[in-house]
């Protein structure tokens, strides 16, 4: 029993990092596809708070919760292989 604790919360760990670095990378690839967005059309005005109200409609966006499968995916095939392992 030890020894799945230690899996979950070093797997909890690790795909937190995981986590947060995709979520980094991901915002700022969004960024910068609204700052060239800005500047290819012309616009005038804030681009700094356009960039921003762009920023939070992805906040709200399906792609920014598809981020979450890091948690699930590599939980199920976990699951999966001891299951697989301990009764097939």
């Amino acid at each position: 029993m030890f020894a799945l604790g230690r899996l979950i919360v070093i797997g909890f760990v690790v795909l937190s990092i995981i986590y947060v670095a995709l979520s980094f990378y991901s915002r700022s690839v969004r960024r910068r596809k609204l700052n060239e967005e800005w500047v290819e059309e012309g616009m005038t005005g804030d681009q700094d708070s356009w960039v921003e109200q762009g920023l939070k409609d992805y906040d709200g966006s399906l792609r920014r919760k598809l981020l979450l499968g890091v948690y699930v995916v590599p939980t199920l095939v976990v699951v999966v292989i001891i299951y697989l392992t301990n009764f097939a």
